[in-house]
């Protein structure tokens, strides 16, 4: 099945450089955002084909569900899955009454839909190619300019990257800054049998030094909605990040989809990543930005004053509902770029329909809000149908007199609230929903009631996902009284780490010899990945290891648990923060989330049976964690908290899995081993040409 996918994959490949030899650049680019500075397309895709049908008629050759095809803005971009015409009659099987299905094949019945194994099965699409150049720009997203950021394509955010499901995505990077290096990671992205290409510098690849085009290559084997971003220390809070689509079906119907992801984060207007070098974190967020868009006049107390014109807040364009119909439905793809802060978003008046979990489709459930952790994602469906609000103190007006509504997005308390001015009087009120699209009246609408603002995650037994797991026993168990690998979250400084002086928090592995690992940031090497030490065994060149069993040949069900938490005892200080976790190349699932609870034995209660699970998970705040996943997919996976200060201290750790299978396939000789070596020359060429040299960062460099 494996070689026939990538065959077909070569073929539709080579059929579009074929067709495409005669087609000008402006015919294939694709819009990215609209931003506040003027917006530069990306290089030409591989996108439309000369000989391509102009209209969604083509069974396998179709825009993706509920994007308009008159809207206006560019959008060009289709599903091509015309290879699968030679494994029979294929045909799309999308309807706004069941977004479930995906592909049908109408002579056995077959289908690819929200059923399907995804790890293992999906369809076969086509090569998608973006070329993306990292600079040096200025952006003004909400009145004050930020001088010196680092963007995408002269952009922030940066250009809206899109595949479907059982495409392969080819990324090529060009890194222009002349100041530093830069890696790009696929946030969530399996990279099943790629870990070359997860984009971590220190662990997968060395930098790509200024001056460098590196190529990024990986299968779309799930779908749904994610982001890209730099993985350079604190590099991606400079602006280097951008939105990511995997167009699939869905668990929750829908009509039209959001033209653009909604990204939110908080945001300043100086570099984040200079006052991380120089060992500071004083640099206070001064803006909430949806879709790099913000108003620096109303956050804050006092708040900032504009230098330049406030841009029109992101605004989403409803459909009033017409008598005798339906209201209409709408998609929203919701993701978290921040740093530091941990949202919860609502729309006033108006009920969210929760549909997936970062990559996991769940059953639907509704709420009046979505708590969002950084590096989290979901899509909602929200009804164009307002509704009264249950807010007592101040009642909905007339629902044929209001036309405008707000989009909020609060932060959570103690997810990133300590870094405001004043958290009570900061400005939420982020977006705009209208049901008139020519009105430019600020909405009147009020909060929902209720809305609970604690740093807590989504409720674990809400998210049920749709393809079921049952958690198999640890190949990793301890000697635990529950049987469990115990790692916990401690605190302690840089001081006996001379190159490593931002050292302050750190993974310590509970269950091994205590002495071992007393306080042991991990700190990476630019210069020296431990892609190229896949031979090793321990002392590692790098601080902190996780090293798994190999577990049986062949196998894709063997098990790692994990719990986490943050210790206490006399000779550590834990941290009791809540913290953002997430684990590179695989899903995980959440056997147990406890909050308020110091991790013992006696309150072990595990669930095994189709546990929550995604990609990251918020430890909650003086509780603890334990997740599981698949030792399937052979690599370094890094494992970390997404606060990017925490992270930049220390906060992390690396997983080597199935070490030899890892090494048979990119050991010393093998083509990506050279590419890698290639890599890391350029890295050290431009780092001996440097004054003075220093291939090591004075943070984690993670």
């Amino acid at each position: 099945m494996e070689l026939w996918k990538r065959f077909w994959v070569l073929v539709t490949r080579l059929l579009h450089i074929a067709t495409l030899a005669g087609l000008d650049e402006a015919s294939q680019s694709q819009h990215p955002l609209g931003l506040a500075e003027p917006a530069a397309l990306l290089e030409p895709e591989f996108l439309l084909p000369e000989a391509a049908p102009s209209s969604d008629d083509d069974p396998l050759y179709w825009r993706p569900p509920g994007h308009r095809q008159d809207n206006g803005d560019g959008f060009k971009f289709k599903c091509d899955y015309r290879a699968m015409a030679e494994k029979g009659l294929w045909e799309k099987c999308s309807t706004p009454e069941d977004r479930s299905c995906w592909l049908r094949n109408h002579e056995t019945g077959q289908r690819y839909d929200i059923n399907t194994d995804y790890e293992h099965d999906f369809p076969i699409g086509v090569t998608r190619e973006y070329w993306l150049t990292v600079t040096n720009s200025t952006i003004i997203a909400d009145g004050y300019p930020f001088i010196g950021a680092t963007v995408f394509n002269d952009t922030y955010p940066g250009p809206w990257i899109q595949a479907c499901w059982g495409d392969e995505v080819v990324v090529h990077v060009t890194n222009n800054i002349t100041a530093r290096g830069t890696s790009i990671h696929w946030h969530g992205i399996r990279q099943r049998l790629t870990m070359q290409h997860d984009g971590v510098n220190g662990i997968t690849q060395c930098p790509i030094a200024p001056g460098i085009t590196s190529t990024y290559r990986w299968n779309v084997m799930q779908y749904g909605s994610a982001w890209y971003h730099s993985h350079y220390s604190d590099q991606y809070a400079d602006g280097l990040l951008g939105p990511l689509t995997l167009h699939g079906p869905s668990s929750g119907n829908f009509d039209e989809a959001a033209d653009i992801p909604t990204l939110m984060t908080d945001w300043r207007h100086g570099s984040v990543f200079d006052k991380t070098v120089a060992g500071k974190h004083e640099l206070e967020i001064q803006s909430i930005l949806l879709n790099g868009i913000g108003d620096v006049t109303k956050f804050g107390d006092p708040a900032q004053k504009n230098t330049s014109a406030i841009p029109t807040p992101y605004t989403l364009v409803f459909e009033k509902k017409k008598p005798g119909t339906r209201a209409k439905r709408y998609l929203l793809r919701l993701i978290n770029t921040s740093i530091q802060s941990t949202f919860i978003f609502s729309i006033d008046n108006h009920l969210l329909t929760i549909v997936s979990a970062d990559f996991v489709p769940i059953y639907p459930y509704t709420n009046t809000s979505v708590l969002i952790g950084i590096g989290q994602r979901y899509n909602v469906i929200v009804e164009a149908d307002p509704r009264a609000n249950n807010n007592p103190s101040q009642p909905m007006p007339e629902k044929d007199k209001l036309n405008e509504f707000w989009v909020r997005t609060w932060v959570a308390e103690k997810c990133g609230a300590d870094d405001y001015p004043d958290f009570s009087k900061t400005y939420m009120q982020t977006g705009i929903v209208r049901y008139n699209d020519s009105s430019e009246a600020e909405p009147r609408s009020s909060p929902w009631g209720g809305i609970a603002l604690r740093c807590s995650d989504e409720t674990y037994t809400s998210l049920r996902p749709v393809l079921p797991w049952i958690v198999g026993d640890p190949i990793n168990p301890m000697k635990t009284g529950a049987g469990l690998q115990h790692i916990s979250i401690v605190t302690g400084t840089g001081k006996q780490f001379p190159d490593f002086p931002m050292a302050g928090l750190a993974f310590r592995n509970v269950s091994d010899d205590a002495q071992k690992w007393n306080f042991s940031p991990l700190q990476v090497d630019f210069a020296d990945p431990i892609m190229l030490h896949l031979n090793g065994s321990e002392p590692w060149p790098h601080h902190f290891w996780e090293v798994y069993p190999e577990g049986r040949e062949g196998a894709d069900d063997d098990w790692v648990w994990l719990a986490i938490s943050s210790e206490r005892d006399s000779q550590f200080t834990g941290d009791i923060d809540a913290h953002p976790i997430h684990l590179h190349g695989h899903d995980f699932a959440i056997l147990q989330q406890a909050e308020g609870q110091p991790f013992e034995v006696s309150k072990v209660q595990i669930n095994r049976f189709n546990p929550p699970r995604r990609d990251v998970v918020l430890m909650p705040t003086n509780g603890f964690i334990i997740i599981a996943f698949k030792a399937d997919n052979p690599g370094s996976w890094l494992l970390h908290c997404h606060i990017a200060k925490h992270a930049s201290k220390g906060l992390a750790l690396q997983i080597l899995e199935r070490q030899s299978e890892a090494l048979g396939m990119w050991g010393p000789g093998s083509e990506v081993f050279n590419d890698t070596t290639e890599l890391c020359n350029s890295w050290n060429a431009w780092v001996k040409s440097t004054s003075p040299p220093k291939p090591f960062p004075d943070d984690s460099g993670i």
